[in-house]
């Protein structure tokens, strides 16, 4: 008994909360509409968690994703503003991107510097370089290409044999193909492997013969290129970019990745667990939302899930 709470008790409790949520919400909770668009809410969230699990496979973990998103977003909008092809500006926002997430890489493997501290600081560089770049302003739509800002309300229609056609979001699209990779990558590669072989004893990888440190570097860069994806997508959604837009990223995604774990039996963070965290965020954000339920009362909710789900996999561990 406490060995299926521990590994099932998180989507249990999914599941309670879709069911509070349908019978609060008959009318507009459970139809086609409503999880189409919770998906294109969650989809920027979706894929910095799943690169997030990259670095959390290793027992690490990145506090800039958030500001490397928010910097990636204004890079491409001033390659826009200077009449940029909207590719250059995608790619000079990936790069910052992949550059970011090295240089946290190279504080953490290189010089030896914690998680914590290093991308702490990383998280006020980028920051401040975002505040920097655009003067502290939001680079609104007009400066923004509408061939850029059309994609996130573009999508694939599927018609179905009833005659009824369902239009997925592109921005869905996105995220599910960052977890197909993500999951192929951690799950079908040697490369994955090895991140999970650091993560479960540090010396006993690099005493085997795993590059550690270069290990290491490419998944922060995996992250942060990641996060420059999210900052895209939310770029492209709302046609603009200001240096605050990914602010609220890096805490959901560490909470997404932790929910997901505690469905795990050895606690590792596994990319599929990761997207029913994420799923739980973005289930209560649009069910509190059409309650009408104030956005605090959320951040509460947030924390206490977190808190019983790591507590019923605790327990678990002290009972096996």
């Amino acid at each position: 008994m406490i060995s299926l709470l521990k590994r099932f008790g998180t989507l249990a409790g999914f599941v309670a909360i879709i069911v509070f949520f349908w019978i609060n919400l008959p009318e507009t909770f459970m139809t086609a509409r409503n999880w189409l668009n919770i998906s294109q809410q969650i989809s920027m969230l979706a894929v910095v968690a799943f690169t997030m699990t990259i670095v959390m496979v290793m027992g690490d973990f990145d506090l800039s994703v958030g500001s490397m998103a928010s910097l990636a977003g204004i890079t491409a909008a001033l390659f826009f503003v200077q009449g940029y092809p909207v590719g250059v500006g995608i790619a000079a926002a990936l790069l910052v991107g992949v550059a970011g997430g090295l240089f946290n890489g190279f504080l953490v493997s290189i010089l030896g510097i914690l998680p914590f501290v290093a991308t702490l600081g990383t998280l006020t560089m980028f920051s401040g370089m975002a505040f920097w770049l655009s003067d502290g302003k939001t680079i609104f739509g007009r400066d923004i290409p509408k061939s850029f800002s059309s994609f996130a309300r573009s999508g694939f229609e599927l018609d179905f044999l009833t005659g009824i056609a369902i239009k997925i979001p592109a921005l869905s699209i996105v995220a599910l193909i960052i977890l197909f990779v993500v999951w192929f990558v951690l799950e079908q590669t040697a490369f994955g492997r090895r991140l999970y072989a650091i993560g479960g004893n540090y010396t006993a990888a690099r005493l085997a013969g795993v590059q550690v440190r270069a290990l290491r570097m490419y998944a922060f860069a995996l992250t942060g290129l990641g996060a420059s994806v999210a900052g895209l997508m939310y770029a492209s959604r709302v046609a603009s970019a200001n240096p605050t837009q990914g602010s609220g990223l890096m805490l959901d995604a560490i909470a997404a990745v932790f929910l997901g774990m505690t469905m795990s039996e050895e606690g590792e963070p596994r990319v599929l667990a990761t997207l029913i965290g994420v799923l739980i965020l973005g289930v209560l954000d649009n069910g509190l939302t059409q309650m009408s339920v104030d956005s605090y009362v959320r951040e509460v909710l947030v924390g206490a899930i977190i808190i019983m789900a790591v507590a019923s996999s605790s327990i678990g561990k002290m009972r096996t």
